[in-house]
Protein backbone atom coordinates (compact mmCIF):
# COMPACT_ATOMS: atom_id res chain seq x y z
CA UNK A 1 0.00 0.00 0.00
CA UNK A 2 1.49 3.27 -0.83
CA UNK A 3 0.96 6.38 1.30
CA UNK A 4 -0.09 9.47 -0.58
CA UNK A 5 -0.73 12.97 1.02
CA UNK A 6 -2.73 15.57 -0.90
CA UNK A 7 -2.64 19.19 -0.71
CA UNK A 8 -6.16 20.93 -1.55
CA UNK A 9 -9.52 20.24 -0.28
CA UNK A 10 -10.92 21.95 -4.14
CA UNK A 11 -13.33 19.61 -6.28
CA UNK A 12 -9.76 18.45 -8.02
CA UNK A 13 -7.57 18.04 -5.11
CA UNK A 14 -10.38 15.75 -3.40
CA UNK A 15 -11.36 14.16 -6.38
CA UNK A 16 -7.81 12.85 -7.13
CA UNK A 17 -7.51 11.62 -3.03
CA UNK A 18 -10.84 9.75 -4.11
CA UNK A 19 -9.41 8.35 -6.94
CA UNK A 20 -6.36 7.30 -4.78
CA UNK A 21 -7.95 6.18 -2.21
CA UNK A 22 -10.07 3.67 -4.39
CA UNK A 23 -7.26 2.61 -6.11
CA UNK A 24 -5.98 0.71 -2.67
CA UNK A 25 -3.25 3.71 -1.58
CA UNK A 26 -3.61 5.03 1.89
CA UNK A 27 -4.41 8.76 2.02
CA UNK A 28 -4.56 11.55 3.96
CA UNK A 29 -5.83 14.79 2.63
CA UNK A 30 -4.31 18.38 3.88
CA UNK A 31 -7.11 21.32 4.15
CA UNK A 32 -6.82 24.68 5.62
CA UNK A 33 -10.43 24.85 7.02
CA UNK A 34 -11.19 23.09 9.85
CA UNK A 35 -15.14 22.49 9.27
CA UNK A 36 -14.56 21.69 5.65
CA UNK A 37 -11.48 19.30 6.87
CA UNK A 38 -14.27 17.75 9.63
CA UNK A 39 -16.65 17.16 6.80
CA UNK A 40 -14.21 15.25 4.75
CA UNK A 41 -12.26 13.30 7.94
CA UNK A 42 -16.03 12.62 9.78
CA UNK A 43 -18.58 12.86 7.40
CA UNK A 44 -16.91 11.35 4.28
CA UNK A 45 -18.48 14.49 1.68
CA UNK A 46 -17.06 18.03 0.63
CA UNK A 47 -19.85 20.26 0.82
CA UNK A 48 -18.36 23.02 -0.53
CA UNK A 49 -16.69 21.86 -3.68
CA UNK A 50 -18.55 18.49 -4.11
CA UNK A 51 -21.38 18.38 -2.51
CA UNK A 52 -23.65 15.56 -2.29
CA UNK A 53 -21.01 12.88 -3.33
CA UNK A 54 -20.01 10.14 -0.97
CA UNK A 55 -16.06 9.90 -0.36
CA UNK A 56 -14.21 6.86 0.64
CA UNK A 57 -14.49 6.15 4.18
CA UNK A 58 -10.90 5.15 4.72
CA UNK A 59 -9.91 8.57 3.22
CA UNK A 60 -8.47 10.94 5.75
CA UNK A 61 -8.16 14.26 6.61
CA UNK A 62 -6.45 16.92 8.49
CA UNK A 63 -5.02 20.67 8.94
CA UNK A 64 -1.38 19.55 10.19
CA UNK A 65 0.71 19.31 7.12
CA UNK A 66 3.34 17.26 9.04
CA UNK A 67 0.72 14.66 10.01
CA UNK A 68 -0.68 14.17 6.22
CA UNK A 69 2.85 14.25 5.00
CA UNK A 70 4.26 11.26 7.36
CA UNK A 71 5.72 8.88 5.76
CA UNK A 72 4.24 9.99 2.33
CA UNK A 73 5.86 8.38 -0.90
CA UNK A 74 4.09 10.86 -3.06
CA UNK A 75 3.27 14.14 -2.25
CA UNK A 76 0.39 15.98 -4.46
CA UNK A 77 -0.23 19.30 -4.30
CA UNK A 78 -3.52 20.75 -5.41
CA UNK A 79 -3.81 24.60 -4.11
CA UNK A 80 -4.10 27.80 -6.57
CA UNK A 81 -0.72 28.21 -8.56
CA UNK A 82 -0.72 31.35 -7.49
CA UNK A 83 -0.50 30.29 -3.41
CA UNK A 84 2.03 27.50 -4.11
CA UNK A 85 4.92 29.13 -3.27
CA UNK A 86 4.34 30.50 0.42
CA UNK A 87 2.44 27.42 1.09
CA UNK A 88 5.37 25.05 -0.39
CA UNK A 89 7.78 27.05 1.72
CA UNK A 90 6.46 26.08 5.13
CA UNK A 91 5.45 22.70 3.77
CA UNK A 92 8.77 21.49 2.93
CA UNK A 93 10.57 21.14 5.88
CA UNK A 94 7.88 18.19 6.76
CA UNK A 95 8.20 16.21 2.96
CA UNK A 96 10.04 13.02 3.76
CA UNK A 97 13.79 12.78 1.84
CA UNK A 98 12.33 10.00 -1.34
CA UNK A 99 8.74 11.60 -2.05
CA UNK A 100 7.85 12.53 -5.45
CA UNK A 101 5.85 15.98 -6.02
CA UNK A 102 3.03 15.92 -7.96
CA UNK A 103 1.74 18.62 -9.38
CA UNK A 104 -2.07 19.24 -10.09
CA UNK A 105 -2.10 22.91 -10.67
CA UNK A 106 -2.88 24.33 -14.28
CA UNK A 107 -1.00 27.60 -14.15
CA UNK A 108 1.92 29.88 -14.46
CA UNK A 109 3.63 31.79 -11.59
CA UNK A 110 3.04 35.32 -11.92
CA UNK A 111 6.74 37.87 -11.43
CA UNK A 112 8.43 35.22 -12.61
CA UNK A 113 6.66 33.28 -15.05
CA UNK A 114 7.73 29.48 -13.76
CA UNK A 115 5.67 26.52 -14.60
CA UNK A 116 4.07 24.90 -11.32
CA UNK A 117 6.82 21.90 -11.10
CA UNK A 118 9.53 24.58 -11.68
CA UNK A 119 8.91 26.63 -8.65
CA UNK A 120 8.55 23.32 -6.65
CA UNK A 121 11.63 22.23 -8.06
CA UNK A 122 13.15 25.64 -7.15
CA UNK A 123 11.34 25.91 -3.30
CA UNK A 124 11.40 22.16 -2.35
CA UNK A 125 15.12 22.04 -3.26
CA UNK A 126 14.16 18.80 -5.18
CA UNK A 127 15.69 17.06 -8.44
CA UNK A 128 13.69 17.13 -11.54
CA UNK A 129 13.45 13.28 -11.56
CA UNK A 130 11.63 13.74 -8.28
CA UNK A 131 8.82 15.81 -9.37
CA UNK A 132 5.78 14.78 -11.95
CA UNK A 133 2.80 16.86 -13.34
CA UNK A 134 -0.67 15.26 -14.10
CA UNK A 135 -3.12 17.16 -16.69
CA UNK A 136 -5.85 16.42 -19.28
CA UNK A 137 -9.65 16.81 -19.46
CA UNK A 138 -10.50 16.19 -16.45
CA UNK A 139 -13.46 18.06 -15.08
CA UNK A 140 -13.41 16.62 -11.02
CA UNK A 141 -17.56 16.72 -10.87
CA UNK A 142 -17.78 14.13 -13.78
CA UNK A 143 -14.55 12.02 -12.37
CA UNK A 144 -16.02 12.37 -8.98
CA UNK A 145 -19.43 11.12 -10.19
CA UNK A 146 -17.63 7.99 -11.69
CA UNK A 147 -17.70 9.17 -15.37
CA UNK A 148 -15.06 7.96 -17.42
CA UNK A 149 -11.92 9.80 -17.62
CA UNK A 150 -8.18 9.47 -18.80
CA UNK A 151 -4.62 11.99 -18.01
CA UNK A 152 -1.37 12.48 -18.66
CA UNK A 153 0.77 11.52 -15.41
CA UNK A 154 4.46 13.06 -16.98
CA UNK A 155 7.99 13.10 -15.39
CA UNK A 156 11.78 13.42 -16.99
CA UNK A 157 12.11 9.90 -15.10
CA UNK A 158 9.88 7.35 -17.07
CA UNK A 159 9.99 5.12 -14.27
CA UNK A 160 8.79 7.83 -11.51
CA UNK A 161 5.98 8.35 -14.18
CA UNK A 162 5.02 4.33 -14.42
CA UNK A 163 4.91 4.41 -10.79
CA UNK A 164 2.13 7.26 -10.49
CA UNK A 165 0.62 5.82 -12.89
CA UNK A 166 0.11 2.65 -10.96
CA UNK A 167 -1.09 4.21 -8.11
CA UNK A 168 -3.93 5.91 -9.84
CA UNK A 169 -5.27 3.81 -12.64
CA UNK A 170 -8.81 2.71 -11.11
CA UNK A 171 -10.53 0.63 -14.01
CA UNK A 172 -12.88 0.93 -15.13
CA UNK A 173 -13.66 4.57 -15.01
CA UNK A 174 -10.19 6.58 -14.45
CA UNK A 175 -6.87 5.71 -17.02
CA UNK A 176 -4.05 7.30 -16.88
CA UNK A 177 -1.21 7.43 -19.77
CA UNK A 178 2.66 8.43 -19.07
CA UNK A 179 5.01 11.01 -20.57
CA UNK A 180 8.22 12.22 -20.19
CA UNK A 181 7.36 15.93 -21.80
CA UNK A 182 6.70 17.79 -18.43
CA UNK A 183 6.89 21.38 -20.19
CA UNK A 184 4.84 20.51 -23.00
CA UNK A 185 2.23 18.64 -20.77
CA UNK A 186 2.11 21.55 -18.08
CA UNK A 187 1.90 24.47 -20.86
CA UNK A 188 -1.30 22.24 -22.20
CA UNK A 189 -2.83 22.58 -18.95
CA UNK A 190 -2.26 26.33 -18.30
CA UNK A 191 -2.71 28.02 -21.66
CA UNK A 192 -5.83 26.12 -22.27
CA UNK A 193 -7.15 28.09 -19.60
CA UNK A 194 -6.49 31.14 -21.40
CA UNK A 195 -7.83 30.20 -24.42
CA UNK A 196 -11.01 28.86 -22.44
CA UNK A 197 -11.77 33.15 -21.07
CA UNK A 198 -11.73 34.13 -24.55
CA UNK A 199 -14.26 30.95 -25.73
CA UNK A 200 -16.14 31.97 -22.43
CA UNK A 201 -16.07 35.70 -23.63
CA UNK A 202 -17.08 34.79 -27.33
CA UNK A 203 -20.00 32.79 -25.94
CA UNK A 204 -21.42 35.26 -23.73
CA UNK A 205 -21.50 37.58 -26.89
CA UNK A 206 -23.48 35.72 -28.53
CA UNK A 207 -21.15 34.22 -30.84
CA UNK A 208 -21.91 31.11 -32.45
CA UNK A 209 -19.54 27.80 -32.86
CA UNK A 210 -17.71 28.94 -35.52
CA UNK A 211 -15.91 31.30 -33.83
CA UNK A 212 -15.51 29.11 -30.93
CA UNK A 213 -13.66 26.31 -33.22
CA UNK A 214 -11.90 29.86 -34.82
CA UNK A 215 -10.12 30.56 -30.84
CA UNK A 216 -9.73 26.52 -30.18
CA UNK A 217 -7.61 25.80 -33.34
CA UNK A 218 -5.97 28.95 -33.08
CA UNK A 219 -5.67 28.93 -29.43
CA UNK A 220 -3.93 25.23 -29.60
CA UNK A 221 -1.43 27.03 -32.21
CA UNK A 222 -0.42 29.40 -29.76
CA UNK A 223 -0.08 26.45 -27.10
CA UNK A 224 2.01 25.17 -29.71
CA UNK A 225 4.33 27.84 -30.90
CA UNK A 226 4.94 28.38 -27.02
CA UNK A 227 5.64 24.77 -26.19
CA UNK A 228 7.86 24.57 -28.99
CA UNK A 229 10.01 27.52 -28.17
CA UNK A 230 10.58 26.31 -24.96
CA UNK A 231 11.59 23.03 -26.01
CA UNK A 232 8.32 20.74 -25.51
CA UNK A 233 7.38 17.92 -27.96
CA UNK A 234 5.07 18.82 -30.03
CA UNK A 235 3.48 15.41 -30.31
CA UNK A 236 1.74 16.38 -26.68
CA UNK A 237 0.06 18.84 -27.60
CA UNK A 238 -2.61 16.86 -30.23
CA UNK A 239 -3.11 14.50 -27.30
CA UNK A 240 -5.09 14.71 -23.99
CA UNK A 241 -2.87 16.99 -21.99
CA UNK A 242 -2.45 19.11 -25.92
CA UNK A 243 -6.22 19.44 -27.59
CA UNK A 244 -8.21 16.86 -25.16
CA UNK A 245 -8.02 19.23 -22.07
CA UNK A 246 -8.18 22.40 -24.37
CA UNK A 247 -11.62 21.19 -26.04
CA UNK A 248 -12.98 20.07 -22.95
CA UNK A 249 -12.11 23.71 -21.04
CA UNK A 250 -13.72 25.43 -23.71
CA UNK A 251 -16.60 23.78 -24.45
CA UNK A 252 -18.11 22.29 -20.79
CA UNK A 253 -20.39 24.20 -18.79
CA UNK A 254 -18.15 22.71 -15.63
CA UNK A 255 -15.37 24.91 -16.98
CA UNK A 256 -14.69 27.84 -14.61
CA UNK A 257 -12.36 29.77 -17.28
CA UNK A 258 -15.31 29.03 -19.63
CA UNK A 259 -17.83 30.34 -17.39
CA UNK A 260 -15.90 33.60 -16.03
CA UNK A 261 -15.50 34.29 -19.29
CA UNK A 262 -18.91 33.94 -20.61
CA UNK A 263 -20.18 36.21 -17.81
CA UNK A 264 -17.39 38.89 -18.47
CA UNK A 265 -18.86 38.37 -22.48
CA UNK A 266 -22.45 39.14 -20.69
CA UNK A 267 -21.99 42.48 -19.80
CA UNK A 268 -20.58 41.63 -16.08
CA UNK A 269 -17.80 43.76 -14.43
CA UNK A 270 -14.68 41.65 -13.68
CA UNK A 271 -15.71 42.55 -9.99
CA UNK A 272 -19.12 41.07 -10.42
CA UNK A 273 -17.76 38.26 -12.19
CA UNK A 274 -14.94 37.44 -9.55
CA UNK A 275 -17.54 37.88 -6.50
CA UNK A 276 -20.23 35.64 -8.29
CA UNK A 277 -16.89 33.09 -9.13
CA UNK A 278 -16.53 30.60 -6.21
CA UNK A 279 -13.50 28.55 -7.05
CA UNK A 280 -10.36 29.68 -9.03
CA UNK A 281 -10.62 29.95 -12.46
CA UNK A 282 -6.66 30.06 -12.95
CA UNK A 283 -6.56 31.75 -16.18
CA UNK A 284 -7.63 34.60 -14.70
CA UNK A 285 -4.02 35.36 -13.38
CA UNK A 286 -2.12 33.11 -15.30
CA UNK A 287 -3.00 35.14 -18.48
CA UNK A 288 -0.46 37.64 -17.31
CA UNK A 289 2.33 35.77 -16.91
CA UNK A 290 1.65 33.75 -20.00
CA UNK A 291 2.00 36.68 -22.03
CA UNK A 292 5.29 37.83 -20.08
CA UNK A 293 6.77 34.10 -21.24
CA UNK A 294 5.63 34.53 -24.54
CA UNK A 295 7.38 38.03 -24.96
CA UNK A 296 10.50 36.50 -23.21
CA UNK A 297 10.91 34.23 -26.28
CA UNK A 298 9.43 36.19 -28.83
CA UNK A 299 6.32 34.07 -29.27
CA UNK A 300 3.32 35.66 -30.69
CA UNK A 301 0.04 34.80 -28.85
CA UNK A 302 -2.60 37.41 -29.98
CA UNK A 303 -5.63 35.57 -28.37
CA UNK A 304 -3.50 35.51 -24.91
CA UNK A 305 -3.01 39.33 -25.55
CA UNK A 306 -6.48 40.21 -25.65
CA UNK A 307 -7.64 37.83 -23.36
CA UNK A 308 -5.32 40.36 -20.73
CA UNK A 309 -6.79 43.29 -22.46
CA UNK A 310 -10.34 42.44 -21.01
CA UNK A 311 -9.47 40.68 -18.46
CA UNK A 312 -6.70 43.12 -16.95
CA UNK A 313 -7.04 46.26 -18.90
CA UNK A 314 -10.60 47.38 -19.71
CA UNK A 315 -10.81 46.48 -23.20
CA UNK A 316 -14.32 45.57 -23.79
CA UNK A 317 -15.11 42.04 -25.77
CA UNK A 318 -15.82 44.04 -28.65
CA UNK A 319 -12.96 45.54 -28.89
CA UNK A 320 -11.05 42.09 -28.93
CA UNK A 321 -13.06 40.83 -31.09
CA UNK A 322 -12.30 43.54 -33.70
CA UNK A 323 -8.42 43.50 -33.10
CA UNK A 324 -8.61 39.57 -33.54
CA UNK A 325 -10.34 39.71 -36.50
CA UNK A 326 -8.74 42.68 -38.45
CA UNK A 327 -5.26 40.97 -38.08
CA UNK A 328 -2.80 40.38 -41.14
CA UNK A 329 -3.83 36.90 -42.72
CA UNK A 330 -1.21 34.26 -42.25
CA UNK A 331 -0.58 31.05 -43.76
CA UNK A 332 -2.56 28.25 -41.85
CA UNK A 333 -0.35 25.54 -40.80
CA UNK A 334 0.28 23.23 -38.19
CA UNK A 335 1.74 25.15 -34.93
CA UNK A 336 1.93 28.56 -37.24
Amino acid sequence: MTKVAVFGTGSWGTTFAMILAEAGNEVTLWGRRRELVDAIDRDHVNPDYLPGIPLPEKLRATTDPARALDGAEFVVLAVPSQQLRPNLAVWREHIPPNAVLVSLMKGIELGTSKRMSEVIREVAEVPEERVAVVSGPNLAPEIAHRQPAATVVACTDESVAARLQSICHLPPWFRPYTNTDVVGVELGGAVKNVIALAVGVSAGMGMGDNVSAMLITRGLAEISRLGAALGADQHTFAGLAGMGDLVATCTSPLSRNRTFGENLGRGMTFAEVVAATKQTAEGVKSCESVLELARKHDVEMPITEVVVGVVHDGMSPAEAGTLLMSRSPKPERYGV
